[in-house]
C-alpha cells in the first residue's frame, strides 16, 4: 500500500532534530533506520504528520566508554553494535541478542534505538534492556534526562518518551567479572520475531548463582523480568540442572503472553519455562 501523506523534515544535528519535531507536533514520528516504521506506514497502521528524519545527525552515532558504562548511540546501526569489541568485551548480552535480529540487511540498516524506541515486545533488544536495567537518554528541546529501562517501556509500541523527545543512546553498565550472558530465542524463521525470547545474565562465586538478571520477550505487551526465576535461582549450583529447571518453572509467572498464528498463551508460557531453563544453564556455564 501507498503511505498516508506526511510531511518531511532531514535535520543536521541533535538540536536541530529536537526543534523539528517539537514545532511538528504530538503527530510526527522520528524515523531512525526505518526497519519497523517504513511497514507500518506502507500499511497505514501509522499516520504521522510529520517524519522528523534523523539518519544524518552525528551526535547520534557511535560506541563509546564512559567508565560504569558503556553508551550506545541511538542511530548506531545493529551491525556495528555486533561488531563493536567495546561492547563485546562489556556487554556481551547486548552482542549475543543483538547478532539474532533480523537478517544481516536489516542488521545493516536498522539502529540500536530504534528497535528500542519501536518497543514491540516481540523485538529482541526491549528485554535485553530490562534485564540489564540499561538507562534511556532521551533528548528534548528543554534538555537531556534519563529514564530506567524498566519504566521507559510502557505498552505495546508505547514508550516513556514524551512528545518532543528523541531517544538520543542507551547506556549499557558494565557488570565486570563473574557474570556469564545467554540469549535464548525460539522463533519460526531465522529471520522472524521471536515467539518467545529469554534474556540471561549470571553472576556466579564459588560454584553458586549469587544473582540472576532474567528478561523476557514476548510474553507480554512490554518486557518483562522474571523476578520470580531471579529469586528462585539464588544459591543454586551452577551444575545443578534439575533445581535450575525447578526455578525456571516459575518464568511464566506474572505474564501475559498474547494469542496470535504462532501459538498461544498456554503455549508460550511453556515455551519460557523450557528456554529459561536453557537460557540458565547456558549463562551459568558461560
Amino acid at each position: 500500500m501507498i503511505p498516508a501523506p506526511f510531511d518531511y523534515v532531514r535535520p543536521g544535528s541533535l538540536d536541530e532534530a529536537v526543534t523539528a519535531l517539537a514545532d511538528a507536533g504530538e503527530d510526527a514520528k522520528v524515523l531512525a533506520g526505518g526497519q519497523s516504521l517504513l511497514p507500518l506506514l506502507r500499511l497505514r497502521l501509522a499516520y504521522p504528520s510529520t517524519l522528523v528524519d534523523i539518519g544524518r545527525v552525528p551526535e547520534l552515532k557511535g560506541v563509546r566508554d564512559e567508565g560504569d558504562h558503556v553508551f550506545i548511540g541511538a542511530m548506531t546501526t545493529h551491525d556495528e553494535v555486533l561488531h563493536s569489541d567495546l561492547v563485546r568485551a562489556e556487554c556481551p548480552l547486548v552482542a549475543l541478542a543483538t547478532a539474532t535480529v533480523a537478517d544481516p540487511a536489516v542488521r545493516h540498516r536498522g539502529t540500536f534505538g530504534g528497535a528500542l524506541a519501536h518497543a514491540d515486545p516481540a523485538g529482541d533488544l526491549p528485554a535485553v534492556a530490562v534485564a540489564l536495567d540499561m538507562r534511556m537518554v532521551a533528548r528534548s528541546r528543554d534538555g537531556e534526562r534519563e529514564i530506567p529501562a524498566a519504566g521507559f517501556f510502557v505498552d505495546y509500541l508505547e514508550t516513556a518518551l514524551g512528545p518532543g523527545e528523541i531517544l538520543a543512546g542507551v547506556r549499557v553498565p558494565k557488570l565486570g567479572p563473574g557474570w556469564g550472558f545467554h540469549y535464548e530465542k525460539f522463533h519460526r524463521t531465522a529471520q522472524a520475531w521471536a515467539i518467545v525470547g529469554v534474556a540471561a545474565a549470571v553472576r556466579r562465586s564459588n560454584g553458586t548463582i549469587e544473582e540472576a538478571r532474567i528478561g523476557l520477550t514476548n510474553m507480554a505487551t512490554r518486557p518483562l523480568r522474571a523476578a520470580a526465576v531471579e529469586q528462585a535461582v539464588r544459591g543454586l549450583a551452577v551444575t545443578d540442572t534439575a533445581a535450575l529447571r525447578g526455578a525456571a518453572a516459575h518464568a511464566a509467572e506474572n505474564t501475559d503472553p498474547p494469542s496470535d498464528l504462532h501459538g498461544g498463551p498456554d503455549y508460550r508460557r511453556h515455551l519460557a519455562q523450557v528456554l529459561t531453563h536453557r537460557a540458565l544453564m547456558a549463562a551459568a556455564a558461560a
